[in-house]
């Protein structure tokens, strides 16, 4: 058994159930929660957390659960990896909030320097920040209609971006997210996604038909020249993990760059070596006009970036960007750690090995167990989507079974889905091999048994 020092004690590195799941503790709490909290705000698995690190995450009745959610894409680095808790010490004894619009301080600067340095491409950038991923979203949607002067906005099928009223509308899914809660942004359309397992022709046909549908939407329905900015996930997140066929994305840049369109890439969850690159969008060589990042960016504490082309982010007018807590010094301090980390610990090759891993283990599972219909990803960022056997008819109920057993015997996972049906692993970067092997036999074990 190993253990792991992230900036505290050290926690061992071992799934350990000393109560069922949730115990008296968590159960106690969830009721406070419940007398508290709005029932609008959901939760995946009801044990409250104490303290976590490497691979686990330790509840307050004792219980030790390994982790293959990492806080939805967030805590790559750890959760409170020592570079992070390090520079988010020093920084909290200084000072916590100026106010970057009123009395600027160099950390938010070097943040934006290193985005503008490591994000794809060479061209002249500029980089400002913000607390969330909805946010940078949207005012990266802001950023592209200043400079175009147009109005309209295309997104795809199976697209997560928020939930903030614009970033809402872009959003594909209807509940939870949008049920309810219009009437929503105008001029927003959406048009297909390459979806390589859910295509009606093959996937062999799915990026080169999925490019020439949405393109033919995007001129006859809406006019590109009206289109200010197309913005997609490089690999559809809350979807379901669905990543776009090879030549879609190269395509539906292509179009861009010749009808003078911002090509956004939301790279909230997929961004920070989830994918087993920096960025996902450098698997297939695309170099957006914007970036826009959060979740993993800064370690657990709320921060993200819109980088983009200087000559469209130098558009904007003094004063028509900003936010009281954008950029905090905290949030900085931590971001420039993960960015240290990242390169110290060799982040992308652990990504890369993790998805080594957990490909073959859940492709053999696939063959033995038929509700398996597709297993895909990149990395640390890896699903699997489950269907009716025989059928191919999405199988949410299957996916929330899985799910239930998976919690109770201490493994952490998460489902997603346009459908429902999918069962997504973002495990740690820094999770040792020894948790990553457990937790897969959990979840084959969880799948035979549903």
């Amino acid at each position: 058994m190993s253990t792991v020092t992230e900036g505290g004690p050290s926690l061992p590195q071992e799934r350990r159930l000393v109560t069922e799941i949730p115990g008296p503790r968590s159960r106690e709490l969830l009721a406070r929660k419940q007398a508290a909290v709005p029932p609008g705000i959901g939760t995946t698995l009801p044990v409250f957390v104490t303290h976590a690190g490497g691979g686990v995450v330790v509840d307050a009745d004792g219980n030790s659960l390994i982790d293959f959610g990492s806080g939805i894409a967030v805590t790559g680095v750890g959760n409170s990896a020592p570079r992070v808790v390090e520079r988010v010490s020093r920084q909290v004894a200084d000072f916590t909030h100026t106010c970057f619009m009123v009395t600027p301080y160099e950390s938010y600067v070097r943040v934006a320097e290193k985005l503008n340095e490591i994000t794809p491409g060479d061209h002249e950038k500029r980089t400002f920040l913000l607390n969330s991923g909805a946010e940078a979203v949207e005012n990266a949607v802001k950023v592209a209609r200043h400079a175009t002067g147009r109005q309209a906005v295309v997104v795809f099928e199976h697209g997560y971006h928020g939930r903030t009223l614009l970033t809402m509308t872009l959003t594909a899914k209807n509940m939870p997210y949008k049920h309810r809660f219009g009437p929503f942004a105008p001029e927003v359309y959406r048009v297909p996604l390459a979806y390589p397992f859910r295509w009606p022709t093959g996937p062999e046909n799915c990026a080169e038909e999925a490019a020439a549908q949405a393109i033919d939407q995007i001129t006859k329905e809406i006019g590109a020249e009206n289109v200010a900015a197309v913005v997609i996930e490089p690999i559809a997140g809350e979807g379901g993990f669905i990543e776009p066929a090879k030549g879609f994305m190269p395509r539906i840049l292509e179009f861009c760059r010749e009808n003078g369109i911002v090509f956004v890439a939301d790279e909230v969850q997929t961004g920070f070596c989830r994918t087993g690159h920096l960025f996902a969008c450098e698997d297939e060589g695309i170099v957006p006009d914007i970036i826009v990042t959060a979740k993993g960016i800064a370690g657990g504490l709320p921060l993200a970036a819109v980088t983009g082309r200087a000559e469209i982010l130098d558009k904007v007018h003094v004063g028509g960007l900003g936010g009281t807590y954008g950029g905090n010094p905290l949030a900085c301090e931590a971001a420039l750690g993960v960015m240290e980390t990242i390169e110290a610990d060799d982040l992308i090759g652990k990504a890369r090995r993790i998805g080594e891993t957990m490909l073959p283990r859940l492709r053999a599972m696939a063959k033995r167990n038929p509700i398996i219909g597709d297993v895909r990803g990149r990395g640390a960022m890896i699903a699997v989507e489950l269907v009716v056997p025989g059928t191919g008819e999405p199988h949410p109920t299957a996916a929330g079974e899985i799910a239930r057993r998976c919690h109770a015997e201490g493994l952490v996972v998460l489902t997603a889905g346009t459908y429902g049906n999918v069962l997504r692993f973002l495990p740690p970067l820094v999770i040792p091999d020894h948790l990553l092997e457990e937790g897969l036999a959990i979840l084959e074990k969880a799948m035979n048994e549903a």
